[in-house]
């Protein structure tokens, strides 16, 4: 038995002794010339699972998303997302600071339609930012781990262009969102210009993301890349570990699927707990705590060795992942269930 289960994220996956293995075996050279044949091989594979022309390798999702923003836009201009979405939310206010982008929030609980989109556009007017992205998450971690509809992105992709804007996806997890609906990547990456995807979620890599989009698009952001920071050098160490994880942690990506809703059905008959298991489309389950505050029962589940994260003053997020088996989901909703 684990004497500590850790929920708060998948990225506290460890890299097995396998993976270890082939980032110590990756030929390497010095990316920032364009030389290493690891980081090489992995963007054209990543560009041909996402179904874009090219792929460029970055440290973070972060980085990813905040080079999407400088590519597409000029100071400025305005941005579309969902509500909480990561750009918006997690990532330090780096869209006002380096790309100098306004958000507008589309919708409610991250997920939008093309027609709420066009409500939210304002005509075109100098008191007004100039519309030009729009942004979308899948899976989208605030509400759940949800995944986005795809008949929605096919209908917001269609009503951005045909205003002149574009469409990038922080596809963090957007290998979960393929292995819930059974879409290939490309396919659900199809409709959008840009993509980020990440490695060091689900897929088990100890740090990596890829941007990819249209080879002009890529070029572009490689720019970027250097001025923020991300030109790496021997950077074939880390590539392998991600080429590692999609040779072999995508499809094991529906065991974090299973076992996120077996602790869902779990905690939805615990006092003081409101969980709905039907809500759980991947590896994130986020309940609602009604005997205490949600950071007061973070602290208590941490004493019983259950690690947590606090989404607001009364909803928990817990999230299953490669390194958390079913016996420790069961084992987890044991000790959360006494407190």
């Amino acid at each position: 038995m684990n004497p500590i289960i850790d929920l708060r994220s998948d990225t506290l996956t460890q890299p097995t002794a396998a993976m270890r293995s082939a980032m110590a075996q990756a030929p390497v050279g010095d990316d920032v010339w364009g030389e290493d044949p690891t980081v090489a091989q992995l963007q054209e594979r990543s560009a041909d699972l996402l179904g874009k022309p090219a792929a460029l390798f970055v440290p973070s999702g972060t980085m990813a998303n905040q080079i999407a923003l400088l590519t597409h836009c000029d100071r400025a201009d305005e941005v579309f997302v969902g509500e909480g979405n990561h750009s918006l939310y997690y990532e330090s206010g780096a869209g006002p600071a380096w790309a100098g982008v306004t958000f507008t929030v589309v919708g409610r609980h991250g997920l939008f339609t093309a027609e709420q989109l066009v409500d939210t556009i304002r005509p075109h007017d100098q008191h007004f930012p100039r519309p030009r992205l729009v942004t979308i998450e899948n899976t989208h971690n605030r509400s759940g781990g949800r995944v986005f509809p795809q008949s929605d992105v096919a209908a917001i992709a269609e009503a951005a262009h045909s205003r002149g804007l574009s469409l990038h996806l922080d596809g963090a997890r957007v290998w979960n969102a393929s292995v819930a609906t059974g879409t290939p990547p490309a396919t659900l990456c199809g409709p959008v210009d840009s993509v980020s995807a990440c490695f060091s979620k689900g897929l088990g890599a100890p740090v990596g993301s890829v941007l990819a989009g249209d080879r002009d698009f890529v070029a572009r952001a490689h720019r970027y890349r250097k001025m923020l920071g991300g030109g790496m050098r021997q950077a074939g160490i880390l590539a392998g570990a991600c080429l590692y994880a999609l040779d072999h942690h995508v499809a094991r990506l529906a065991d974090d699927h299973d076992n996120a809703r077996r602790l869902a059905r779990a905690l939805s008959v615990v006092d003081g707990l409101r969980c709905e298991p039907t809500l759980v489309e991947t590896n994130i389950v986020v309940f609602e705590v009604t005997t205490h505050s949600a950071a007061d029962f973070v602290g208590l589940a941490a004493k019983r060795g259950v690690k947590l994260a606090a989404l607001d003053q009364t909803r928990v997020r817990a999230v299953t992942h490669l390194d958390v088996s079913a016996a420790d989901v069961g084992e987890a909703a044991q000790r959360l269930s006494k407190i």
